[in-house]
């Protein structure tokens, strides 16, 4: 099962998706905002990043648009996991380089379904 990096900064959402993942047989890793799961990103190259849009210092768009365009992290798909159900983010979002766009409250199996949609 791969290994999944979860950016968020509320640990109740870090919670309720480590469960989902755990149980399902996933290895998770979390960091509780986007500079932390930049770095984390690059230290632990995971399968799977799911990001949080609504965090402080650098957002889930820039977190993602960074780890989109580095060379190391390029590779690895960005699942968005998001209050903010705006087309406008949702469109944004994946120009930033997302490969799929949740809103939360999260659906285990769309999550799950998502999940092998974008190839993990």
């Amino acid at each position: 099962m791969a290994k999944v990096l979860i950016v968020d900064d509320s640990p109740t959402e870090t919670y309720k998706l480590t469960t989902i993942l755990e149980k399902n047989g996933h290895t998770v890793i979390t960091a509780g905002n986007g500079e932390e799961g930049v770095v984390t990103a690059k230290a632990e190259i995971p399968d799977l990043v799911l990001m949080d849009i609504v965090m402080p210092g650098l957002n889930g768009f820039q977190a993602t648009r960074q780890l989109s365009k580095a060379p190391e992290t390029a590779h690895i798909p960005v699942i968005i996991v998001t209050t903010k159900d705006q087309e406008t983010d949702r469109v944004w979002g994946m120009r930033q380089g997302a490969k799929a766009y949740l809103t939360k409250p999260i659906d285990e199996k769309d999550l799950l379904s998502t999940i092998s949609k974008v190839g993990v």
